[in-house]
């Protein structure tokens, strides 16, 4: 029976349910929309004689019919949005209205209650003036009491009407009336301390309900300018200054993003325009808060600290914003210039509030500062890129800078200076790269980053310089580090000097002299930042010695180069040994004195690139002067240095013996003399000189020989390497020896060279 009974209703329920899926869904809610729907009832009946299957389903169809229903409610909502917005606008204005209306109306009973008191009174003084007795003046009395009473309950109506009209002038006014009114009434007792009470409590709390008035006025995007000033002012008359002076940055502020978000849809490229507008719309807005702040609130400290941590806030977000759509993508492509002048724009915008107190400097300096870094290193990047692609292809002839670039216009070359064709494009890149970084030297103190970029892309310009001498150690240690075309000839060798020297020694440091501190200041007229100059000026001539270095470093491979082709054969073998001179004393036949022949190589390679430098170095002979110097000490120091040589000399099998003391004796005196001559004989050279003649001398003494038995006179050196010079120089003329004695050792040397 049960099961039958559990059958016919789960038949019944499943006959229902078909039912209701044909039915709509406002026909399928009618039960649940009734006034008399129980839920404990519904489910009870549903339940009652249910298993737990169809309890489920049940339960399951129930789930499905609310999610229904709640999409039915959405798709309501957003069909009648509109005139949902505009019902509840209208509901609004009606609750406006209908309290101005009570309001107006308990006005005009309270001023009807007062007329009709008034006339009572007035007849009651006419006809029964001489009739009062002590019960008649206690009621007027209590009459006197009820028009205190009476002003108070019109007071708070007056109010109510005032602060539903937002008249705030009106208000203000009115609560100050009260004030009094309430401090009156105290002293005098003309109140009761129940509406005393009231009265003071009431008067709080509509100054709340107008000071939340000016709050929500004053944070209303429409409220601009005087109003704006007007409102807070307001609040702050109310007591709340503080709260007045925070609403009025935070009106500034979110105007301030409205109006970027507004500059920042209408812009397509944030290039300088962007960064212009963007720094103009900044810093006056922060300028104009500035003015309304001391206005409103004055010179209060607590205020100006608000006001200082409000704009570096300002700052700060301008700074990241500048530096995230302009700056990073400026730094990353290496385009010094836009960064230079969007940074000129910004400090000249922010100088402006300096004189309101806001130096706001030093936080755009902290933001922008990576990002110049980025761009200086991009840059130097570039320039030095730039370098080695133009030396791998620069034949090193020398030719005057062209005219016409923008490097050239603003910083123009000396006419009687001659580089090659990497070397002008190296100084027009170093000075536009200086050009930008001027501007932001003053703000940013750049000296010290872009002079030594300047620096360390001179460096490895003096490297591919280094690199195209043949057989350069850097080319042997790292023979792919630099592509560079070869320096064959000495003139082209030279030209390496010429570029390296011109640019260390002037155009360089003309280029940089734009961010250089000056050197000299007027006594008559302190310039601004003069002893600050004073104490740059050690670190300025550190610079430019570093510059001096690196060309050093070029002129030493430069000489050491030469010198190793004097004294090494291209096999590698060592032309300048001791045999040289060890090996003249097995001869019996009498040697013909004359310089050996690397020291002849010697003097005619120092002629040459005499000449050649002398042409070249117009204006800087001392620089001349000091490469032949070092070329011939390097030569002179290796046989200084040479240890197999001395240990040979000193100590072979084969010492030295007095013919091959003579010729080593002649030979250093021949570089003294035509050193002498082309005046690069320096101290040091000559001092080397004298060591190894000495050195040679004890050398033979240690055999057990006299040298000084065997050398010649001094003279007899000097008259030999003369004459060398000249027949070497071709100015030699012998032809008639008839006066001299034919068996001078320089007669019969000079005959038996001639001969050959």
């Amino acid at each position: 029976m049960e099961a039958r009974t559990r059958g016919s209703m789960s038949s019944s329920i499943g006959g229902s349910e078909e039912l209701e899926a044909n039915l709509t869904l406002s026909d399928r809610l009618k039960v649940f929309k009734g006034s008399t729907f129980d839920p404990e009832a519904y489910v009870t009946s549903k339940c009652q004689h249910m298993n737990e299957k169809e309890t489920k389903h049940l339960t399951s169809y129930l789930v499905e019919l609310k999610k229904a229903s709640a999409e039915e409610m959405r798709k309501s909502v957003y069909a009648n949005y509109a005139a949902f917005i505009r019902t509840s606008k209208e509901i609004s204005a009606l609750e406006g209205q209908l309290l101005s209306m009570r309001n107006l109306l308990s006005a005009q009973a309270a001023l009807v209650h007062g007329l009709a008191d008034g006339v009572h009174i007035s007849s009651l003084c006419a006809d029964d003036a001489d009739d009062l007795t002590d019960q008649d003046l206690y009621n007027m009395d209590s009459k006197q009491l009820s028009k205190i009473e009476t002003w108070v309950v019109e007071f708070f109506d007056r109010l109510e009407v005032l602060l539903a009209e937002k008249r705030v002038d009106e208000s203000m006014a009115a609560l100050e009336e009260g004030r009094r009114v309430a401090m009156e009434a105290q002293e005098q007792r003309t109140l009761s301390p129940s509406t005393l009470l009231s009265l003071n409590n009431e008067i709080k709390a509509k100054r709340q309900e107008l000071a939340d008035q000016l709050a929500e006025a004053i944070g209303q995007p429409s409220t601009r300018g005087g109003e704006l000033r007007s409102a807070v002012l307001a609040l702050k008359k109310l007591g709340d200054g503080s709260r007045a002076h925070t609403l009025l940055l935070k009106s500034y502020e979110r105007r301030l993003q409205a109006n970027i978000q507004s500059l920042r849809g209408s812009n397509t490229s944030y290039g300088v325009a962007f960064a212009a507008a963007l720094s103009q719309l900044v810093f006056s807005t922060i300028a104009q808060a500035a003015s309304d702040s001391l206005a409103v609130v004055g010179e209060d400290p607590s205020y100006s600290s608000e006001l200082v941590t409000w704009a570096v806030k300002q700052a700060e977000s301008f700074a990241l914003l500048l530096k995230r759509h302009t700056l990073a993508s400026s730094a990353a492509a290496g385009s010094l210039r836009v960064t230079a002048e969007c940074i000129q724009l910004c400090a000249s915008h922010c100088s402006s509030l300096e004189s309101r107190g806001l130096a706001l400097s030093p936080v755009l300096l902290k933001h922008f500062r990576p990002g110049v870094e980025q761009a200086l290193t991009g840059n130097l990047k570039r320039i030095e890129q730039s370098s080695a692609a133009l030396a791998a292809s620069d034949d090193w002839s020398l030719a005057y800078t062209p005219t016409g670039s923008r490097a050239s216009s603003s910083t123009p070359t000396a006419p009687h200076l001659k580089l090659s064709i990497s070397a002008q494009r190296f100084n027009s890149m170093v000075q536009e790269f200086l050009e930008d970084a001027g501007p932001l030297d003053e703000a940013l103190q750049l000296d010290g980053i872009a002079l030594d970029g300047v620096l360390q892309v001179f460096n490895a310009y003096v490297d591919l310089l280094i690199n195209a001498l043949p057989g350069s150690a850097e080319n042997e240690e790292n023979p792919v580090h630099r592509i560079v075309r070869i320096a064959e000839t000495e003139s082209q060798q030279t030209a390496l000097l010429v570029n390296a020297l011109l640019l260390a020694d002037e155009l360089i440091p003309r280029s940089a002299s734009r961010i250089l501190p000056q050197g000299s200041t007027n006594q008559s007229t302190p310039r601004r930042g003069a002893s600050s100059d004073r104490q740059n000026r050690p670190e300025q001539r550190e610079w430019k010695k570093k510059l001096q270095r690196s060309v050093d470093r070029l002129r030493d491979s430069f000489c050491r180069q030469h010198a190793l082709e004097l004294i090494f054969t291209e096999e590698g073998e060592v032309r300048l040994s001791s045999e040289i001179y060890i090996l003249m004393d097995e001869t019996t036949e009498e040697p013909e004195w004359f310089p050996s022949p690397i020291f002849q190589e010697l003097f005619a390679k120092l002629t040459r690139i005499s000449t050649i430098v002398s042409d070249m170095f117009v204006g800087r002979e001392r620089f001349a002067t000091i490469l032949l110097m070092r070329l011939t000490e390097t030569v002179i120091l290796w046989i200084s240095d040479d240890q197999s040589f001395w240990e040979e000399m000193e100590t072979g099998d084969k010492p030295l013996g007095p013919l091959g003391l003579q010729q080593f004796y002649l030979d250093m005196e021949f570089v003294m003399i035509f050193a002498s001559q082309g005046r690069y004989l320096s101290r040091n050279l000559h001092q080397v000189i004298k060591n190894i003649i000495a050195r040679a001398i004890e050398a033979v003494s240690a055999t057990g020989l006299d040298p000084y038995t065997t050398l010649p006179e001094e003279e007899w050196f000097a008259e030999v390497a003369q004459i060398a010079i000249k027949m070497l120089t071709g100015k030699g003329n012998f032809g008639g020896h008839g006066e001299r004695d034919v068996t001078s050792p320089s007669v019969s040397s000079a005959k038996s060279y001639t001969s050959n």
